[in-house]
């Protein structure tokens, strides 16, 4: 299938053919007819297939068509919530990009930032709006923003929101938005809270699931060392001795680890920079671009950060914790081999992440290849983890018998009443 057989209009398809876009992904080629024909969707889709595509290339071309609706004030006309600055900026991007000749006008807004710039995008007008909850819900308030004329609503990475807390305010956005309206949801994975919220939300809606959410791609070369914790920085060292890496992403499980991974390899010469919730919004995109462009060579992130890291023909991702939670290593490990092309990750293992090693390896369906000659071998297979303070001995309470004596009762004396 091309995208020319997609019955896209001619100023969509020049913009996509510019992008050196020939063939959909299996989830815009699924998901582009339903969304075209007005249905509400409920797609999944692991991360790196195309999802913004999917959804952003159908809402330009339904927006376009749609002539009642062109003459009037610019109304916010489509709203795309996601959880992430970095990836609300990805999501305008793409839209600007494909939208580049319907003359349809986007902006993103997010938090962290001076609100002033936004406010000033948003009162010229905007046909579609991509935000995060926070500062969505903060504009609402202020009466800045209004919902009332939204056509098309998409909730995107709907699992992540949940992960990050954000539920409470998408229930209380959902309310400010039209009854009438085509909703889209579209999710790296299906827990149950979100089948619970769609479905309380879509209305019949065409159901897409192109892979399974345990799923890596086959493109990817998966390997595992197994190396102890203080020994890892050094192993990174060795990795990166390797001239034909000229960029990694590397993970981390913690925002300080990523930035003990940063002055380490700052001080052994490599330029690295990490990205995390702690990092100011503009430190996060300037060591995103800064990353892209080839100018730093290690991008060091956690796991919240890595859904909007969106970088073309990216070859390496080093899990240098491995994740607690084995979904967190699919999306990881997604950021490389995508659209097909092919991909390395390399991941470490210390005695104690075993366990999770083990949980990702049931998930994926698949035992990753161990790479046994390297010069930081596990030598602590079972460290002793250090004994638990004694605490000191639990007072008894009270009703326990550790009560103070009590004073004895005096005998009362009887009450006589004198008669009259």
């Amino acid at each position: 299938m091309l995208f020319s057989s997609l019955n896209l209009i001619d100023s969509i398809l020049k913009a996509v053919e510019e992008e050196g876009y020939t063939t959909p992904t299996p989830i815009q080629a699924e998901a582009i007819p339903e969304v075209l024909s007005g249905k509400d969707l409920l797609g999944c889709a692991q991360t790196g297939t195309g999802k913004t595509a999917a959804f952003s290339i159908p809402i330009l071309q339904l927006l376009s068509q749609n002539h009642t609706n062109r003459h009037r004030s610019r109304n916010i006309r489509s709203l795309i919530v996601t959880p992430t600055r970095e990836l609300a900026i990805q999501i305008d991007e793409s839209i600007k990009t494909y939208g580049k000749y319907t003359g349809l006008t986007s902006t993103v807004i997010f938090g962290g930032v001076n609100q002033n710039p936004q406010v000033r995008a948003l009162r010229a007008g905007v046909d579609i709006l991509v935000a995060t909850p926070g500062r969505l819900l903060d504009l609402i308030n202020q009466k800045v923003i209004s919902l009332r004329e939204i056509e098309i609503f998409v909730l995107d990475e709907a699992d992540r929101m949940l992960d990050m807390g954000f539920i409470h305010d998408i229930r209380k956005l959902l309310t400010f938005l039209p009854a009438k309206k085509q909703s889209l949801f579209f999710s790296a994975t299906m827990p149950p809270e979100i089948v619970k919220l769609a479905s309380g939300i879509l209305k019949n809606p065409a159901k897409v699931e192109v892979t399974p959410v345990s799923s890596t791609a086959e493109t990817i070369n998966q390997s595992i060392y197994f190396v102890d914790k203080p020994n890892k920085p050094l192993l990174l060292l060795d990795i990166l001795k390797n001239k034909d890496i000229k960029t990694v992403l590397v993970f981390t499980r913690t925002k300080h680890g990523a930035d003990k991974v940063v002055r380490f390899l700052d001080k052994n010469k490599i330029k690295a920079e990490a990205i995390h919730g702690n990092k100011a919004q503009n430190a996060r995109q300037r060591a995103l671009t800064n990353f892209k462009e080839q100018t730093t060579r290690v991008l060091v992130a956690t796991d919240i950060a890595a859904r909007g890291i969106d970088v073309d023909n990216l070859q390496y991702v080093i899990n240098f914790d491995l994740p607690n939670v084995p979904e967190s290593y699919v999306h990881r490990i997604g950021r490389t081999g995508r659209a097909g092309a092919d991909g390395t990750a390399l991941s470490f293992c210390d005695a104690e992440e075993k366990a999770f090693l083990k949980d990702i390896e049931k998930l994926i369906n698949l035992k990753i290849n161990v790479v046994e000659n390297h010069d930081y071998p596990l030598i602590d297979h079972n460290p002793v983890k250090a004994p638990k303070q004694q605490r000191p001995p639990r007072k008894k309470s009270m009703a326990e018998g550790n009560q103070p004596a009590r004073r004895p009762r005096e005998e009362k004396k009887p009450f006589f009443r004198k008669r009259a």
